[in-house]
This record gives structure tokens, C-alpha cells and sequence, in this order.
């Protein structure tokens, strides 16, 4: 009787553990030494001025190598903005525009990775910055994944794609005298993404 207990115990054990560890994704940081995310947005019509945000952090899980049942939760601190302008930077962060004092982070929690065809994907998420949330949809290209005796197991990833600030509330502006705005209302988006596998505990 004792050993058909130990047995069924140790099945039944087996079994809980499978389970376990099967639900345990890996476990992806972002290399920021090789990493952006970036964007740019009309200007005066005929131009585009460029920045970036140099503070963000992700929660990255995946085990599949087509990254096909990727999640991401991706939160970037909105005081980081950087478009090489002190002056122009300051006014970003203040009311006008992202009133980083009252809503100091940007997140984007992806609820469907897709894969398209080859290394084209679908990015599905909830995009929340100035405090107002909205399903987006964006592209992406899928890099894929290597492993290198120096370096780890690595992925790559670029993600692409437009927002309206307007959506987000985010809508000073000024007439132009010659007609038009001096901002543009899309916001274009591009961030290059460089993951680390993290070994499993």
C-alpha cells in the first residue's frame, strides 16, 4: 500500500512540475547599448524633427524561436526625452505636452504578437501615455535569434508605426501664417529592440 501511495505521489508530482516549468517563458531584458526607441514628427510642413527616450525598462517573455508567442510589457519614463535640445526638451515635459509631473511614464502592453508572413508581424497592444488609453496596431520586423559564445542567446526586433497625439491628448500647436501647423499630428514611431535571454531560475 505504502509503495502504490510513493508512486502515485511521485507521478502526480512529475506531472505538477512538467506543468510548471512548461508555463515558465523565457525571460528577455533589452541591451540598451544596442537598443532605441525613437520618434519624429513633422515640422514647419516641410520637415521632421527626431527624438528619443533614454529611460525605459521591459518585461519581455518568450520561448519559441519565431518569438510567435512573444508578451511584452514595455514602460518608458517620459522626463527621459531627448531631441538634442535642452530648451525644446523642458517645454515636452511640461503641460503642453506630456505633463510628465502628473503622468510620468508611457506604457505599452502588447496583447497579440502575429506573425504575418516571414519576419513581418502584427503588434497589438494598449498604448497609455497622458494618462488616456487606446488599442493600437503597429508593425514589426522580427530579426530572429542567435546565440554567440560572448554575447548569449540574443533576438532582435524593430517596431514601426504612426500614432495621433491628438488621441492622447496631447494637442498644442500654432498656426502658421502661411497656412498649416507648426506640429504635425502624427507621431511616428521607431524602436529597435536588442533582448537578452535571461537563464531560467
Amino acid at each position: 500500500m505504502k509503495n502504490k501511495f510513493l508512486k502515485k505521489y511521485s507521478v502526480l508530482l512529475c506531472v505538477f512540475m512538467s506543468v510548471a516549468l512548461y508555463g515558465q517563458q523565457a525571460t528577455w531584458i533589452i541591451d540598451k547599448s544596442h537598443s532605441s526607441i525613437g520618434f519624429d514628427i513633422d515640422h514647419l510642413v516641410i520637415s521632421q524633427t527626431e527624438g528619443t527616450f533614454n529611460e525605459y525598462d521591459a518585461i519581455i517573455k518568450s520561448d519559441a524561436s519565431d518569438f510567435s508567442d512573444a508578451t511584452f510589457d514595455i514602460t518608458i519614463q517620459a522626463a527621459s526625452v531627448d531631441t538634442k535640445n535642452e530648451r525644446r526638451d523642458n517645454h515636452l515635459r511640461n503641460a503642453d505636452f506630456f505633463d510628465v509631473e502628473k503622468y510620468p511614464t508611457i506604457n505599452f502592453k502588447v496583447t497579440e504578437f502575429k506573425k504575418i508572413e516571414g519576419k513581418k508581424y502584427k503588434v497589438i497592444g494598449l498604448f497609455t501615455m497622458h494618462g488616456v488609453t487606446k488599442e493600437v496596431a503597429l508593425d514589426a520586423t522580427f530579426g530572429g535569434v542567435i546565440t554567440h559564445s560572448s554575447f548569449g542567446t540574443r533576438a532582435g526586433l524593430r517596431i514601426t508605426g504612426e500614432l495621433n497625439r491628438y488621441d492622447f491628448e496631447l494637442k498644442y500647436n500654432a498656426a502658421m501664417e502661411a497656412g498649416g501647423y507648426i506640429l504635425g499630428e502624427e507621431v511616428r514611431i521607431d524602436c529597435r529592440l536588442e533582448m537578452v535571454q535571461q537563464e531560467k531560475a
